[in-house]
């Protein structure tokens, strides 16, 4: 067992990717809690069948191979004062690693960043991005894209209305 976890360690650090072994009581776990991450452990035996000292266990191996990689609070923007959310597509000027790097970095570090894609096509990432108003996200802009030289250019597209924001993943099991 240690030697297969080593290997898939190894491996994952090569980005070479293995799928986890998830049966139908994990596929169940995994979509209820995608839901609803409140759900307590007596609802989830019940929903599985298993007792709740076995679905304890299974919470931890989830856990532990990072199937479950945390618990959130789904935040509504609008609420909070950030009405406004653009798709931003960015071409570099150079794609060398340290700039990559780098502009991924950048991407983490602002919190009005939601989401951050390394991506094939004309762009090379695609940044989903939250902001109080049009001066915000100008800010924004000057931050990330017009005080880093190595951005050649950047789209953006002003989201009309949000029709669907989730991050749910479909899960099934692949073992029986």
């Amino acid at each position: 067992m240690r030697q297969c976890t080593k290997l898939r360690q190894s491996l994952s650090n090569k980005r070479i990717f293995i799928k986890e072994n998830i049966t139908s009581a994990d596929a169940i776990i995994l979509n209820l809690l995608q839901k609803d991450a409140k759900l307590g452990l007596d609802v989830l035996a019940y929903e599985t069948g298993l007792s709740v000292a076995s679905v304890e266990r299974r919470l931890k191996s989830l856990r532990t191979r990072k199937l479950i990689l945390g618990d959130v609070a789904i935040v509504d923007p609008v609420k909070v004062g950030l009405p406004m959310t653009f798709i931003v597509l960015v071409e570099l000027e150079r794609e060398r690693i340290d700039q990559i790097d780098a502009f991924i970095r950048r991407a983490q570090d602002e919190p009005l960043v939601q989401q951050c894609y390394y991506v094939t096509g004309e762009a090379d990432f695609c940044l989903i991005c939250v902001a109080k108003s049009m001066f915000d996200f100008e800010d924004l802009t000057k931050r990330l894209f017009f005080e880093n030289s190595n951005v050649r250019r950047f789209r953006t597209s002003v989201a009309m209305g949000n029709k669907k924001v989730s991050l749910k993943i479909p899960v099934e099991p692949n073992v029986t």
